[in-house]
């Protein structure tokens, strides 16, 4: 079993947990729970008649269950949020918490394929009972859909030849790891930007192998369904496609286009922002390099 250690320290820890301002004897959702730093921050604060529901798909996370009575985890993916807590008889909560971010341990564990690090069987499944694979995307897609995803999740501008280039390898041998796809699509490594390159690419294919756009998606749009009135959200994004979601829906509640307006040019949105943009500060970056990109946005139900 995986100990807690093993996972990352939670990113802007007090800035997000103070975003929800806790009540005492409130009931909070922590939907991406990992290692539980935040979990565990919320339950300080929590007072004995305090609810927490945390969910993880990962099944490692599971080790990191925290003995407490007020305290429940959940084995899902956070796109069913609403069937979930009212599986436990819970419609409305107090605030809803996440950070965004695959876990060190996740990218530490080679076989998981999520890492630019390690050779490792394309792989990059934080369900490990998902059928979808990183092998899949790289094997079966057609090159236009491959073309997208490298488009869309990684924004990479040589998107279209890298698409044709992988079709064409993949006639003669499926590219099962990913030192194979390194070579397969080493002309687009340019040595000084080699990482930067490869972390996007692999961004761009676990993005589309876990489905984290559509269930970030879902996972908003339940969000005023079940926030109470003067409910907070406190969330962490990574990049800037998460970030746009989580800033246009806080804005006006839609993911594109604009809200219908009445007469007087006016419409009605279900949150409102709470203060501005957070990032971390230069010393936790330093601490904790994985947090160089985050972004905190916090929002209150009307």
């Amino acid at each position: 079993m995986m100990k807690t250690m093993e996972y990352h320290n939670a990113v802007l820890l007090r800035e997000t947990v103070d975003g929800l301002a806790i009540k005492p004897d409130g009931v909070y959702v922590d939907v991406t729970f990992g290692g539980g730093g935040h979990s565990r921050e919320i339950l300080n604060r929590l007072g004995p008649n305090g609810k927490l529901y945390a969910f993880d798909q990962d099944t490692d996370a599971l080790a990191n269950a925290i003995d407490d009575e007020r305290f429940t985890l959940i084995n899902e993916n956070f796109r069913h949020i609403k069937r979930f807590l009212k599986f436990y008889g819970v419609r409305e909560v107090d605030g809803v918490l996440a950070d965004f971010g695959v876990s060190s341990h996740q990218f530490d564990v080679a076989e998981r394929g999520f890492s630019t690090r390690f050779e490792a069987d394309l792989d990059m499944r934080m369900n490990q009972d998902n059928v979808l694979s990183a092998y899949e995307v790289i094997n079966d897609y057609e090159e236009e859909q491959l073309k997208q995803v490298f488009l869309q999740y990684g924004e990479l501008r040589q998107a279209p030849a890298m698409a044709r280039v992988i079709v064409e390898e993949r006639e003669h041998t499926d590219i099962k790891t990913s030192a194979q796809l390194k070579i397969v699509l080493k002309r687009f490594l340019n040595h000084r930007k080699e990482n930067k390159v490869l972390a996007q690419i692999y961004q761009a294919i676990r993005i589309e192998v876990n489905q984290e756009i559509e269930a970030l998606k879902e996972l908003l749009i339940q969000i005023p369904e079940i926030l109470k009135v003067g409910g907070r959200l406190s969330f962490i994004s990574y990049h800037s496609l998460e970030d746009r979601l989580v800033k246009r829906f806080i804005r006006n509640g839609l993911f594109e286009g604009e809200p219908e307006r009445d007469m007087f040019g006016n419409f009605e949105v279900p949150l409102k922002k709470v203060g501005g943009l957070i990032v971390p500060s230069p010393d936790e970056i330093k601490r904790n390099n994985r947090a160089r990109s985050a972004k905190l946005r916090i929002a209150e139900k009307l």
